[in-house]
C-alpha cells in the first residue's frame, strides 16, 4: 500500500488521467457546459464588459442614503420593491434573481436613479446596474424558451408604470382588503 508522497503522486496522476480521458471522450465543455448546467436556473453568462462592470455595482457599503425618500415607492410596490439599497446589495453580491430585481427596479424611475447616483458616497452606478439587471432578466426569460410565470410577471411589471404613478383612488380600489 502506498503512503505519504507516493500516495499523493498516485492520486494526482489518476486525477490527471481522468481529466485527459474525459476531455477526449466526454461531451460539452466551456460555454456549452455552462449553458447545460445553468440555463435551467436562469443564469445567463456574462460578457467581458458585464464582468468588468460588476466591481462598480458592488461598491455599495449599505449606508442607506439611497433609501431616503423611497417610502412611498416601497409602500406602493406592495412588497415588490424593498428599497434601492436592498436591491443593489442583492443584485451585486452574487448571481441574483434577475426577475425579482427587475420587478423591484421597475418602481424606480430613471431620473430617480440618476439623482441617487449623485448622493451615493461610493458612486454606485444605479442606472447602469438597472440596465444590467433588466438585460439579464430578459436573457433569463429567453433561456426559458416560452418563459416562466414569475419571469413573465417580472418583465411585464418592469415595462408597466409603477403603482405610485397611478391615480391613488384606483390604487386603493385595486388593493385587497386587509383581514
Amino acid at each position: 500500500m502506498l503512503s505519504g508522497r507516493a500516495l499523493a503522486l498516485a492520486v494526482l496522476a489518476w486525477s490527471l488521467l481522468k481529466v485527459v480521458v474525459r476531455r477526449l471522450f466526454d461531451g460539452p465543455s466551456g460555454l456549452a457546459l455552462f449553458h447545460e448546467n445553468y440555463d435551467a436556473d436562469g443564469l445567463p453568462p456574462l460578457s467581458p464588459a458585464e464582468r468588468a462592470a460588476l466591481p462598480g455595482f458592488s461598491r455599495c457599503i449599505a449606508c442607506g442614503r439611497c433609501d431616503l425618500g423611497e417610502a412611498e415607492r416601497i409602500a406602493a410596490s406592495r412588497g415588490a420593491y424593498p428599497g434601492l439599497m436592498t436591491v443593489v446589495l442583492a443584485s451585486s453580491r452574487s448571481m441574483p434573481d434577475f426577475d425579482a430585481a427587475a420587478l423591484a427596479l421597475s418602481h424606480v424611475p430613471e431620473a430617480v436613479l440618476a439623482e441617487k447616483e449623485q448622493t451615493c458616497p461610493t458612486g454606485v452606478p444605479f442606472r447602469e446596474l438597472a440596465r444590467f439587471v433588466r438585460s439579464k432578466a430578459s436573457a433569463a426569460l429567453a433561456l426559458d424558451g416560452e418563459g416562466s410565470a414569475p419571469a413573465d410577471l417580472a418583465l411585464a411589471a418592469a415595462a408597466a408604470p409603477p403603482v405610485a404613478a397611478l391615480d391613488p383612488s384606483s390604487a386603493e380600489r385595486a388593493a385587497p382588503e386587509a383581514t
